[in-house]
C-alpha cells in the first residue's frame, strides 16, 4: 500500500483538519511503459503546447480588505490596523506588509469583486470553479487539473497535473486524478533498473487480472493510468529533477526566501519540465481571532514567494505561457469582531492573477465603501476559471465533455473570460 499526502495541515474553524491523501493498492499494467510512448511523442515533436496554471489556494480564507482592497477612510473597526502602501502602478496600493508585490503591481492583475462562493472551508471551488453539491451524484465537478488531463492528455515526459492539495477528477474517474509527490527523491534506488521496474509492475498486472476481469467500478483500469503516470515520472527523470531544489541556482532559491520556496519554486520548476496544472495550499488565513496580528506573520512571507515566482517567470519568459492565480474560498468581515478578528464573509472577496499574456498592470471591479458587497463589476469565480482555460489553449464557450450519463457537459455555467485581461480587448 502506498499512501501519498501533503505534509502539512492546518485546521479551520469547523474543527476539520485538511490533508489530502490518496492511497494506492497493488497495481500493475501491461505492454508499453507511458514513459516510453511520451518519449516517443517528444521524438515525433507531437507533443502539446507549454501553456501552463499554477493554482495557490490561501486556505482558510484570506482578508481580502487587508491585502488588496484596503479602505483607508473608514472607521478604525472596519480598516483595521494595516496602511496602504502605494505600488508601481498610479492609482494602486495594497498592503504596507508587501512592499515586494507593490514593486511590481504591473505584474499583476487584482479582481477586487470576486463573488460566487459556495461559503465552505474548501480547497473545491478553487479547484473546479463549482460548489462540492454540484452534479454531486455523478461523482462531481472535476477540478482543472482533471480537465486538462482529459482533454490534452500527457506531454513532454510529466504528468499533466500534479497536485499538493488533492483535487477531484469528479464524474471523469479516478483514471484523472493528480498525481501527487510524496517526497522529492523520486529515482530508482539500489539495483533497481527500470527494465526490473517494468517486469514487477508486468507480474502484478497479471495477478490482478482475476480482479480485473470482475471489477464493473472501473477502478483497476483507472488504477494502471496512474501507476503509469507514477512509473513515467520515476524512470523519465525529468519531473524528479524539477521536485528536487537543490538542482536550483542558490541565487534563485534565495530569492525565495527561507527553506528556497518550497512548493512555489518548485511549481515554476515543474512546468518548465512540461506540467500544465500544478496546485497547492499556502497558510492558514481563517482569522476569526488576532486577525492582525496573525497576518504580519503571514503577509511578508506571501509577499517574498509570490512576488519572486511571479519575477521568476518573467525572467526566464514564461510569463506569456504560464498563470498564476492566489486566492481562497471567500473574503472576511468588513467589521472586526471582538477577537480581534474577521469571520467569514461570502459576498466579496479577491483574486491575483499574473502571467498568462495577460493585460497585467490593473485592478477589476470594486467592492462598496467598506469592502461588504461588489459595487461594480463583479467576477464570477467561474469567469477565472473561464480566463484559465483560455489561456491554456481551450475555448471555454464550446468545449464540453460527457459525463457518465451519457450527456455532454459545458466546462462551466459563466463561460466567458474575464474581458479584461484579454490582450485582444
Amino acid at each position: 500500500m502506498l499512501t501519498i499526502s501533503s505534509a502539512k495541515r492546518f485546521p479551520y474553524c469547523d474543527g476539520v483538519p485538511r490533508r489530502n491523501f490518496l492511497k494506492l493498492g497493488s497495481l500493475g499494467f501491461a505492454g508499453f511503459m507511458l514513459a516510453d510512448l511520451l518519449r516517443e511523442e517528444a521524438r515525433a515533436g507531437s507533443g502539446l503546447s507549454n501553456k501552463a496554471v499554477i493554482n495557490i489556494h490561501l486556505s482558510g480564507g484570506p482578508s481580502h480588505q487587508d491585502m488588496f482592497d484596503m479602505k483607508p477612510e473608514t472607521p478604525v473597526e472596519i480598516r483595521g490596523e494595516f496602511r496602504p502602501t502605494a505600488t508601481n502602478v498610479p492609482g494602486i496600493r495594497i498592503c504596507e506588509l508587501m512592499p515586494q508585490l507593490a514593486k511590481m503591481a504591473d505584474k499583476y492583475a487584482v479582481v477586487r469583486s470576486l463573488y460566487g462562493t459556495c461559503g465552505h472551508h474548501t480547497n473545491f471551488q478553487t479547484h473546479t470553479g463549482f460548489g462540492p453539491k454540484d452534479l454531486q451524484n455523478l461523482g462531481g465537478r472535476p477540478a482543472l487539473g482533471a480537465v486538462i488531463t482529459r482533454l490534452q492528455g500527457d506531454s513532454s515526459g510529466a504528468p499533466p497535473w500534479i497536485s499538493y492539495n488533492g483535487g477531484n477528477p469528479g464524474y471523469l474517474g479516478a483514471a484523472y486524478r493528480a498525481y501527487q509527490p510524496s517526497g522529492d527523491n523520486l529515482r530508482l534506488s539500489g539495483d533497481m533498473s527500470e527494465n526490473r521496474l517494468k517486469s514487477r509492475v508486468n507480474l502484478l498486472a497479471s495477478l490482478d487480472s482475476i480482479r480485473r476481469d470482475v471489477d464493473g467500478s472501473g477502478q483497476m483500469d483507472a488504477l494502471d493510468v496512474f501507476t503509469q503516470r507514477a512509473v513515467g515520472v520515476v524512470t523519465s527523470g525529468k519531473v524528479a529533477d524539477a521536485l528536487d531544489l537543490d538542482k536550483e541556482d542558490p541565487q534563485v532559491r534565495d530569492r525565495y526566501g527561507a527553506h528556497g520556496g518550497g512548493h512555489f519554486l518548485r511549481a515554476r520548476r515543474l512546468v518548465e519540465a512540461g506540467v500544465r496544472v500544478v496546485t497547492f495550499n499556502w497558510g492558514g488565513w481563517d482569522t476569526h481571532g488576532n486577525n492582525f496580528g496573525h497576518l504580519r506573520g503571514q503577509l511578508p512571507k506571501l509577499d517574498v514567494l509570490l512576488s519572486a515566482l511571479i519575477q521568476d517567470l518573467h525572467d526566464r519568459g514564461l510569463d506569456k505561457d504560464v498563470t498564476v492565480v492566489a486566492w481562497g474560498e471567500f473574503g472576511r468581515t468588513p467589521r472586526i469582531n471582538n477577537k480581534a478578528g474577521r469571520d467569514h464573509w461570502d459576498p466579496v472577496g479577491c483574486a491575483l492573477l499574473a502571467g498568462g499574456g495577460m493585460r497585467t498592470g490593473q485592478t477589476i471591479g470594486a467592492s462598496d465603501r467598506i469592502a461588504a458587497y461588489v459595487e461594480d463589476r463583479p467576477v464570477h469565480y467561474q469567469e477565472v476559471f473561464a480566463t484559465l482555460y483560455h489561456n491554456l489553449g481551450i475555448d471555454p464557450q464550446t468545449a464540453q465533455m460527457t459525463d457518465p450519463a451519457g450527456r455532454p457537459q459545458y466546462l462551466l455555467n459563466h463561460r466567458t473570460p474575464i474581458r479584461e485581461l484579454l490582450q485582444s480587448v
